[in-house]
């Protein structure tokens, strides 16, 4: 049987070997307004639409998640675990089973970036290409604040009505980290997202979320383009 490489909307028909995951936190506190598994749910977002646009293997959802030790919002485990005995045998599978050869992690979850150590290790026991793609962290902004809350808008995963207790800092001591001491002194980028937070609060921006969203769409597709080279 020769297979049709070429059928469909593909950008090429080498493109059947790089698969796109997305990591993100599935049990991780956002607020009163974005669901505990709002970072899962828009790496997902941005993993599929990256891969219906290129034709790519959308590998889906890694359902663990790890974080730093100074954080403690949500339900995770430790980042060798998650890069060891999650990460690896799911893309172990998928080049068994789908001939993957190259894969891009896309990450939602800023928490995740402790596996970065552990990707070299798994290249070289299966033999693929890995590229972590952490373009949502980058451009998002501070935890559960105005840019996670567009992006979910656009999702629709927000509940608006309860936006006004979104920032009540008490009850939601998460919402920019705010009421994250040990975090904030360990963490300038944390510290300076909180004031942000403290001092204009947090708002819907649709344009924005859109904004965000095809932002990191289109820079996965990069990344498929890359390894197609």
């Amino acid at each position: 049987m020769e297979l049709k490489l070429k059928a469909g909307n593909v950008i090429s028909s080498n493109v059947h070997e790089i698969g796109v995951i997305a990591i993100g936190s599935h049990i991780e506190n956002h607020g009163t307004a974005l669901p505990i598994d709002t970072d899962s749910k828009i790496a997902s977002y941005v993993a599929l639409q990256a891969a219906l646009r290129s034709g790519a293997k959308f590998l889906g959802i890694l359902y663990a998640a790890t974080e730093y030790s100074y954080i403690n919002h949500g339900i995770h485990i430790d980042a060798e675990e998650l890069a060891l005995n999650h990460l690896l045998p799911t893309l172990r599978s998928a080049k068994k089973y789908v001939n993957i050869k190259k894969v891009i992690l896309v990450n939602g979850h800023g928490g995740n970036l402790p596996i970065l150590g552990y990707l070299e290790e798994i290249e070289k026991k299966l033999k693929i290409k890995i590229i972590f793609n952490n373009k949502i962290v980058e451009i998002e902004g501070p935890h559960a604040g105005t840019g996670e809350l567009s992006m979910g808008s656009v999702l629709k995963i927000v509940d608006e009505s309860r936006l006004n207790e979104h920032c009540n800092f008490n009850n939601n001591p998460e919402v920019g980290m705010v009421g994250f001491k040990k975090a904030r002194d360990i963490d300038e980028g944390i510290n300076e997202g909180a004031k942000e937070v403290e001092n204009k609060g947090v708002c819907i921006d649709r344009a924005l979320g859109n904004k965000l969203l095809e932002t990191a769409v289109n820079e996965v597709i990069a990344d498929i383009e890359k390894l197609l080279d």
